[in-house]
């Protein structure tokens, strides 16, 4: 067991006054800025599934003598239940992390997170050329690092490991490109985000070359620099197994004439928050959810055969788009738009509708409408509370529910001449 504490001491963290805490109830533990005093608080997180270190700086231990294991001690490393490390606001000298690394091929452990780290220096990793780390998850976010242009003997040495990588997240971490030849190391990589970085039209090309991410299904690009829909088009094409893009938060303009084709593969889109003032062209077409939230369309005359979900809430929409378009649709999101009416008939086979938020006119069918859907239970959060009439002038600022939709108000020829009827034959009876 003391070579179980000497590996995650020596990953973190003799520092200022600390200790760990271990919640028994979640298998979690956190670790502060441990000291030589305090460093036997760390045996107790040899029983959680997930432990963080936080604080601390490692470049005192660079020189610290690390050898190579004995069978118990690694038998040891592989009876621990730690699956997942969270190393936050820490410096780290790459050269020791280049050291460490290699020793987690003997424990369980599947997810590496680092948060706001810096790393310093360059390691050698000419140790970890062939070997095969448990790790298929690793996460960065809001991390310094020396920059990846160059690096490509470093991620060949670790290409064994980082082949078989599946999740790879790099978040808020300034990145401008990501080299061609190192997407082709990420050989089973299902999922990449690299969103609220500074990637580029141009550096995007050179990102998704041919050969890079060859299995691909996830990635997200969300708050970078992009704003050629074509260009983002023409980087992407090339991922043939790619499902769900995530391009929100970029400030996309249109091509004129674009005829990019998406990947065929490609089934979840979200495109909200990129200042959208009409909808871009062409879209994939085997869509089968739409994000085109929080952007400027005051129409949306599209057509997708396959579309399941589209979320349109926080636009300028003054119309439903026409529901006949998507004939498989069963969910509609349409909150805080300028609409004044649902078309009853075509939205209430969906099962889910939400429309809080906007102007309603409270007309018979108008109000009428909402309170038969919402009877089907099909209409979303936000009713009845956020659900008000702009129109008419009498039942401004009331509840929608509130409205009263009697027959005798809304259709009153309906009952008026059933009696007319009913008071003439009672007439000629009498005569």
């Amino acid at each position: 067991m003391n070579v179980a504490v000497l590996l995650l001491l020596g990953l973190g963290f003799l520092e200022a006054e600390g200790r760990c805490f271990f919640n028994r109830t979640q298998e979690y533990c956190v670790c502060y800025h441990l000291s030589q005093e305090t460093v036997s608080s760390i045996i107790q997180c040899l029983a959680a599934s997930v432990v963080e270190f936080q604080g601390g700086e490692l470049e005192r231990y660079v020189a610290f003598p690390i050898s190579d294991l004995d069978p118990s001690s690694i038998e040891t490393l592989g009876s621990l239940l730690i699956r997942k490390i969270i190393f936050r606001d820490l410096l780290v000298p790459e050269i020791l992390l280049a050291r460490v690394l290699k020793f987690f091929s003997y424990t369980q452990v599947r997810e590496l997170v680092f948060e706001s780290c810096i790393f310093k220096g360059r390691g050698n990793w000419e140790e970890m050329a062939n070997k095969d780390l448990p790790i298929l998850s690793l996460r960065f976010h809001n991390v310094t690092s020396a920059l990846l242009t160059g690096r490509q003997q470093d991620f060949s040495s670790l290409s064994s490991w980082l082949g078989t990588l599946q999740e790879l997240s790099v978040t808020g971490s300034h990145v401008t490109s990501l080299p061609c030849g190192i997407g082709r190391v990420f050989r089973a990589l299902l999922f990449l985000d690299v969103a609220q970085n500074s990637l580029g039209d141009e550096s995007l090309a050179s990102t998704f070359c041919s050969g890079a991410f060859p299995q691909l299904r996830v990635l997200s690009l969300q708050g970078n620099n992009l704003t050629s829909y074509h260009r983002v088009c023409e980087s992407v094409r090339l991922l043939p197994e790619l499902q769900h893009l995530d391009l929100s938060q970029n400030k996309l303009t249109a091509d004129p004439s674009s005829s990019c084709q998406w990947p065929v593969a490609l089934q979840i889109f979200n495109l909200s928050g990129t200042g959208l003032d009409e909808v871009l062209t062409p879209l994939p077409p085997s869509l089968e959810v739409l994000d085109m939230s929080c952007n400027h369309l005051r129409a949306v005359d599209i057509s997708l055969s396959s579309l399941k979900k589209l979320f349109l809430s926080q636009n300028m929409l003054r119309a439903v788009p026409s529901v006949r378009n998507f004939p498989m649709l069963d969910t509609l999101h349409l909150d805080n738009n300028s609409i004044a009416e649902l078309p009853w008939d075509e939205v209430k086979h969906l099962w889910d509708v939400a429309a809080a938020g906007n102007p309603y006119n409270c007309s018979c069918s108008g109000a009428g409408g909402l309170q038969a859907l919402a009877a089907t239970g099909h209409l979303g959060q936000g009713w009845p509370q956020d659900y008000t009439c702009q129109s008419p002038p009498g039942y401004r600022g009331r509840l929608v529910k509130d409205v009263p939709v009697s027959v005798l108000r809304c259709n009153s020829a309906a009952v008026i001449a059933p009696v007319c009827v009913a008071l003439a034959l009672l007439g000629v009876a009498g005569a």
